[in-house]
């Protein structure tokens, strides 16, 4: 064959091998949302609340009932973005929240996303909706594995006038670093409206669509259909309620358009909330709020409308109702459906799953999640944590079979601990300190250890 030739029909057949590749490569969409409770969602037992889509997930794959996220958003984040414990990304408290104020703590540049894990493989990658792990401008998702982002840089806003609350407030709404001023539209609809024209203009690529739902997280600005549906429960189960089912009414938008479009069975669709259920209640303290809102304005969760059934505890808390969460994977094309899997299972370990279905290697780092494959293919299979770890500034908490130990460092003097059992029908109820010293010592030890390796400077 004349070199002439030779030369466009292998640039040809190489184009098409390329073509081929992205074409069986699955998508991924990651539907994570802002302080939604153990038990909320009816596919977990909550019958007074109207969750669809989350049972729809439920229904075509695979839901876990001890998935552990973190106790408050930047640490949650982290995970799932990493699959490495958030202390060695240098997120282990709150992260800059204004981009335009002075510097503070952000996510390593140094980490390798989620997102940049994938684009090697061809993946076009979008995050629309909540960051929260460092606001500076050289920081943040494009700077990270993500093509696009549009959303808020920090924690939460109004969802009409996008301003943080928190103080005196300032405004935080982003298509990159760039800021965007849109008062009074909707912003659950605005993130929303951007993953489906992302959806429809890579209909025919592999895609990464990372969805950080700021919502039920207060404050609980719900649509009017469903604070009506929802008038005739008890505050505050009735706001919660309402903005949980607005939650789930844009996720049944995206799962809708990948219908649509065919590609829900190739499509990898990870769902869970960041942490437990918020039992804040806030207000804004100053005149001359940068908002407009007035001083005494209510913006809190009323103190707290999640369910966690028999487990104490809510966001910012190391207690079951702190950090254990709805979590589901569905992926029609290759995984089971309808399936319930016991074993505990974090964050973290949606990194190394994904990369196993979507068979792209993992970057050389030390994941601390590992893949959920073997015992979502087999439901004998134990958790692939026997040990799970948690920490948040100063206090942290290390879990051990039904054994829990939560401590408090106190500047180099003992920490303060406390042992609780997660059996029977109150679980970590008592102080069981002084009955098993034995068990504290052994706990203490794993939490040294673990704590000597994330907080290490050097390494990987």
């Amino acid at each position: 064959m004349p070199r002439r030739l030779l030369i466009p029909i292998t640039c040809c057949f190489l184009f098409a091998v390329t073509q081929l590749c992205h074409a069986t490569k699955p998508n991924v969409v990651i539907l994570f949302t802002d302080d939604q409770g153990t038990l909320d969602a009816g596919c977990y037992g909550s019958a007074d609340l109207h969750t669809p889509t989350m049972d729809k997930l439920a229904a075509t794959g695979v839901r876990f009932t001890q998935a552990y996220a973190h106790t408050v958003c930047c640490p949650a984040r982290a995970a799932i973005l990493t699959g490495r414990h958030p202390q060695r990304s240098g997120v282990n408290s709150w992260t800059q929240g204004n981009m335009h104020s002075r510097d503070g703590i952000n996510m390593k540049l140094s980490e390798v996303t989620i997102a940049e894990a994938l684009k090697p493989a061809g993946y076009r990658t979008a995050l629309f909706g909540k960051w929260h792990v460092g606001s500076h401008r050289n920081h943040g998702p494009t700077k990270q594995g993500f093509d696009t982002f549009f959303g808020i840089r920090n924690g939460f806003i109004d969802n009409y006038n996008h301003f943080f609350l928190h103080g005196m407030g300032y405004h935080d709404l982003y298509e990159g670093t760039k800021e965007v001023f849109a008062r009074d539209q909707y912003f659950p609809e605005l993130i929303t409206n951007r993953a489906l024209k992302f959806i429809e203009q890579n209909k025919d690529h592999p895609f990464l669509l990372y969805v950080g739902f700021n919502i039920p997280h207060y404050p609980e600005q719900a649509l009017e259909q469903y604070t009506k549906r929802f008038a005739k429960l008890k505050q505050p189960r009735a706001s919660y309620a309402a903005v949980l089912a607005t939650t789930d009414h844009y996720m049944g938008q995206i799962v809708a358009k990948l219908e649509t479009l065919g590609l829900r069975e190739n499509t990898i669709i990870v769902f869970m909330s960041d942490n437990g259920h918020s039992a804040e209640t806030n207000a804004i303290r100053f005149d001359n709020h940068k908002s407009g809102l007035p001083k005494g304005h209510k913006y809190g969760a009323l103190g707290g409308g999640g369910y966690t059934g028999k487990w104490r505890g809510h966001k910012g808390t190391f207690y079951e109702g702190g950090v254990r969460v709805p979590a589901i994977i569905s992926y029609p094309a290759s995984l089971p459906q309808g399936a319930v899997r016991g074993q505990a299972v974090t964050a973290m370990d949606w990194y190394p799953t994904i990369l196993a279905l979507a068979d792209v290697d993992a970057p050389d780092v030390k994941l601390d999640g590992r893949s959920l494959l073997p015992l979502i293919k087999d439901e004998s299979k134990p958790s692939p944590h026997p040990v799970l770890y948690f920490q948040w500034q100063s206090r942290w908490a290390v879990r051990q079979g039904d054994w829990k130990l939560l401590g408090t460092n106190r500047n180099g003097r003992p920490p303060a601990t406390t042992l609780l059992s997660l059996k029977g029908d109150q679980p970590e109820r008592d102080n069981l300190t002084a009955k098993h010293p034995d068990v504290v010592a052994r706990m203490q030890k794993l939490y040294d250890a673990w704590a000597a390796d994330v907080f290490a400077r050097k390494g990987k």
